[in-house]
C-alpha cells in the first residue's frame, strides 16, 4: 500500500473515531492495487469536491498575525493560510505547536471570500491549510478549480513564486 492510501485510511479511521465521540478500533489493512486501474480516482475526486464545496460555504476561523494580518505558514515552498473549522480545531492547532496558553486572536471568513478573494489579492502564491492539526485536515493550493486562474500556479496569470 503506498503511502497516500495508507494516510488516507488511517484518517479515516480517526474522523470515525472523532465523530463518534467512542473509541473506533482501526480499518483494516486494505490489499494494495495491483495496477492504477484499481484505484477508484472518482471516488476520491468526489469526496475531495465534496470537502471543498463545504468549504466554501462555510465560516471558518482565520488567526491573526503580529501585525493584524491572516497567518500563514510556509510548507513546501509555498505560503499556507492556516484557516480552523471551529474553536476546538485552532485549540488543538495551538496545542500541538506548545503554544496553548497564549491568546490567539482570529478573523471569521467564509471559506469563498479566501479562495476568491484574499487568495487573488496576495501579492505571492497561497493556498489555505483547513484544521491542520486534526484527523479532518485538508489543503487547497493554489490551483485552477480552487483559486480563480489569475491566482492559480497552473493558470494563465500565474503568480511567480518570490
Amino acid at each position: 500500500m503506498g503511502f497516500d492510501e495508507e494516510w488516507g485510511r488511517l484518517r479515516a479511521a480517526a474522523t470515525a473515531r472523532v465523530d463518534s465521540g467512542v473509541p473506533v478500533e482501526p480499518a483494516p489493512r486494505v490489499r494494495e492495487p495491483e495496477n492504477a486501474a484499481d484505484v477508484d480516482a472518482g471516488a476520491a475526486r468526489e469526496a475531495v469536491l465534496e470537502r471543498l464545496a463545504d468549504f466554501r460555504s462555510r465560516a471558518v476561523l482565520v488567526p491573526l498575525d503580529e501585525r493584524g494580518g491572516l497567518w500563514t505558514a510556509e510548507l513546501g515552498g509555498l505560503d499556507w493560510i492556516c484557516a480552523f473549522s471551529g474553536l476546538e480545531t485552532l485549540a488543538r492547532f495551538a496545542e500541538a505547536r506548545g503554544e496553548a496558553e497564549r491568546e490567539w486572536p482570529y478573523r471569521r471568513i467564509v471559506g469563498a471570500r479566501l479562495l476568491d478573494e484574499v487568495i487573488p489579492a496576495l501579492d505571492f502564491p497561497c493556498g489555505v491549510a483547513l484544521d491542520v492539526a486534526g484527523p479532518r485536515g485538508i489543503v487547497f493550493p493554489p490551483v485552477r478549480g480552487l483559486v480563480p486562474d489569475g491566482a492559480a500556479l497552473d493558470g494563465d496569470g500565474r503568480k511567480e513564486q518570490a
